[in-house]
């Protein structure tokens, strides 16, 4: 169903997950903590959507309030910070790679893609601005020859419960567990030799960064 909370407390939601996982960042992940962005201002978010012609949904909204996305620039081993190992784009490459889904790729107009693969354009994250669509405002995935879909189910993850989830899953050092309760091993934690944080399938060698380690459980405080 779309994610029909008020913007005062999705902002609130989005908040408190983030803190949570940005000071796990700073304490086992510094590497990848550095690479945050500061945070947009109202103005800036303005000046996107006025771009866009496409409105942020709240929960976006607020999470770019609190940073501009990650640095990506040279930093591909230690900036898959979100699931998947992808990174959330600045609003000024959002704008961009929105530009690119909808006119050079005829993609439906609404669908934002803020989030893709460091370094690369083959596949990423989205989130559901179309305003009266039952995914509004939940996470979705897209890719170059796959389009767009919800993940994981036919409506999507509210990103604000995504968020939290993530939260969990790094305090917790486990996989992602979807809405339904389902593991999903795909996507486990992994930090990087060089003290980045990674999500990847620790099944397949070849996803696996050379030197890494699988969380397994909470992480002792530094």
């Amino acid at each position: 169903m779309a994610d029909r909370r008020n913007a005062e407390e999705l902002g609130a939601h989005v908040i408190a997950a983030w803190d949570r996982i940005e000071r796990w960042l700073h304490a086992h992940a510094p590497a990848s903590a550095a690479l945050l962005r500061p945070a947009a201002g109202d103005a800036d978010i303005a000046a996107a959507e006025a771009a866009m012609g496409v409105v942020l949904p709240p929960a976006l909204a607020a999470w770019y309030r609190l940073h501009d996305g990650i640095e990506e620039d040279g930093a591909a081993d230690v900036a898959g910070i979100l699931p998947s190992g992808k990174t959330m784009l600045p609003l000024g490459v959002l704008i961009e790679e929105y530009r690119m889904h909808t006119k050079d790729w005829e993609r439906e107009a609404g669908i934002l893609p803020f989030a893709r693969t460091p370094g690369d354009t083959w596949s990423g994250w989205y989130v559901d601005a179309r305003d009266g669509e039952p995914s509004y405002g939940n996470l979705g995935t897209w890719a170059v020859d796959l389009g767009d879909d919800p993940y994981p189910s036919s409506y999507g993850w509210p990103v604000a419960d995504w968020l939290g989830e993530m939260a969990a899953a790094l305090e917790e050092g486990r996989c992602l567990r979807h809405p339904d309760g389902t593991a999903d091993r795909h996507d486990w934690p992994v930090l990087t030799a060089t003290g980045g944080l990674t999500w990847v399938d620790p099944r397949d060698p070849r996803l696996f960064p050379k030197g890494g380690i699988v969380l397994d459980g909470p992480r002792p405080s530094p």
